[in-house]
């Protein structure tokens, strides 16, 4: 295991020293080559199966409490949900920028790109809890009207799902600027790539789904 922590990042990555391949077979009897992959990348997408159900779930439920009597009072966005948006986004591209590196062999500007799309994250988790403070200035709180109540549930739910995202990045991050990640290093940040990006995906479809629900 030391050897493979040591030398890893010198069995198919390039001259920079960022692990570029997955864990494989050798003489000695470990897994296929890419079996590890594939089978991180099958469980992440049983899990996004599973959160996709979830709200799913939740987007039946808004439409159809939404036409279910008179007291649906329609709530006004806050403007800082735009500019999270913005932040998040521009999270997919800084994390596709830490994957480039990465298939590429630099190492530093990997690590990098990797911590940048981590500082990235934690701000629209801070924005968020922004957005819901001023909600509660206003005196908007989950149970003041059934709109608002679906506002905090999607939010919240997406925020919880995001902060597990953060969590796997730093994480990436603290390992990697130790040099403890071997040749997995590549299998940890493509799934956690995807996962990403899912999230991505899901805010803007919460955004959508909240602004023509109203």
């Amino acid at each position: 295991m030391a050897d493979i922590l040591v030398h890893g990042g010198a069995r198919g990555s390039g001259e920079g020293g960022c692990d570029g391949d997955d864990y494989g077979g050798d003489e000695r009897g470990g897994p296929p080559p890419g079996s590890v992959r594939r089978a991180a990348r099958t469980g992440m997408l049983l899990a996004l199966v599973a959160i996709s159900m979830m709200f799913i779930g939740f987007t039946s439920a808004y439409v159809v409490r939404g036409g279910l009597s008179d007291d649906w009072q329609p709530m006004e966005l806050p403007r800082l949900l735009w500019l999270n948006a913005g932040l998040l986004l521009l999270s997919s591209v800084t994390l596709e920028e830490a994957r480039k590196a990465l298939a590429n062999g630099f190492r530093p500007a990997c690590n990098g790109w990797l911590g940048v799309t981590t500082a990235l994250g934690a701000a629209f988790l801070a924005g968020q809890l922004l957005v819901w403070r001023q909600l509660a200035a206003h005196g908007v709180y989950v149970a003041t009207n059934p709109s608002s109540s679906f506002f905090y549930l999607l939010t919240g739910a997406h925020g919880l799902h995001l902060a597990g995202g953060v969590l796997a990045l730093i994480y990436i991050d603290f390992q990697a600027w130790r040099y403890r990640l071997g040749p997995a290093k590549r299998t940890l940040v493509e799934v956690t790539a995807i996962y990403w990006h899912f999230m991505d995906g899901l805010w803007l479809y919460i955004l959508c789904l909240l602004w023509f629900g109203r």
